[in-house]
């Protein structure tokens, strides 16, 4: 296991675990952040823990062409009882994600620390948000960070109404350019959408790894 100083070069993917750690410690800073995404890594890690940097194999990702929305929630999307933005407000999203309760974990991996990080890359364009609004009032939505090579890294979302996630990622998905969104470990939930597992050097494939 590789402790990572300031140099923010990782070690070769296949010295990862077997279920995908690849490395601990360094920063979580944009040169850094943006390095590990664009070579297939990213950190995941609960409050009081170093810095876990991972990257698992088989891939969890979605083909935009292989979306699957079921006949409910097309219902939904076509009575438009909301509205979606684009990076209207991104720390309001990733904050909402930070306290989101989830089943099967009872803190959450995205400290202050996180938040931070990721809003200076949205701020330099890196990191996307999507927003669910209903009445001027925040609902849904996920963010993610654009690696450069049309791929998008989905980290999380939310909903504070039902199906207010659902539709964040629906509608992004159905409006996109990218070759491919990268939902990094398996979820019921995405796999319901279309998510598949794909082997690590597939996935790094469509990385413009250099």
């Amino acid at each position: 296991m590789k402790v990572l100083t300031q140099d923010i070069k990782f070690p070769d993917l296949s010295q990862a675990t077997e279920d995908g750690l690849l490395a601990i410690g360094g920063d979580l800073s944009v040169a850094r952040l943006v390095y590990a995404y664009q070579h297939g890594v990213f950190p995941w890690f609960n409050e009081g823990e170093p810095i876990l940097w991972w990257s698992p194999n088989p891939r969890f990702v979605l083909f935009p062409e292989k979306l699957k929305v079921s006949k409910s929630m097309k219902q939904v999307l076509r009575n438009k009882d909301y509205e979606v933005t684009i990076n209207k407000d991104f720390r309001a999203v990733i904050t909402e994600c930070a306290v989101a309760k989830r089943d099967g974990q009872p803190g959450t991996w995205i400290t202050n620390d996180m938040i931070e990080a990721y809003v200076k890359l949205h701020d330099l364009g890196y990191a996307t948000s999507v927003e669910v609004w209903d009445n001027h009032r925040l609902i849904g939505g996920f963010y993610g960070v654009d690696v450069g090579s049309g791929v998008f890294c989905g980290e999380s979302m939310f909903a504070n109404k039902s199906n207010a996630s659902k539709i964040a990622f629906i509608t992004f998905i159905q409006n996109t350019d990218y070759k491919l969104i990268d939902c990094q470990v398996y979820t019921s939930h995405l796999e319901s959408l279309g998510a598949e597992e794909i082997p690590r050097n597939t996935f790094i494939g469509y990385l413009d790894v250099s």
